[in-house]
């Protein structure tokens, strides 16, 4: 069974699509959350926890993390 992970982000976003990049080049299986399209305080909530850019990546299990993050994607368990 693989993880669940979610992305949020934005249309453009430089390290977003490097992330995209890295996730299915490990063969990750993730959700995108635009966040232009999340209501007001959901943003907020993402800069309450301490997240300043994007992307914010969270894994099933508690790990998130934000910007390009290739070795932290590295360790994400991908379902054989």
């Amino acid at each position: 069974m693989s993880v669940q992970v979610t992305v949020f982000s934005r249309t453009g976003c430089v390290q977003c699509n490097a992330t995209y990049r890295a996730l299915d080049g490990r063969g990750v299986e993730y959700q995108i959350v635009d966040v232009d399209e999340l209501r007001e305080g959901a943003v907020d909530e993402l800069r309450a926890l301490g997240f300043l850019q994007l992307p914010v990546v969270k894994v099933e299990g508690g790990a998130a993390w934000s910007g390009f993050r290739p070795d932290l994607i590295a360790e994400i368990e991908v379902a054989a």
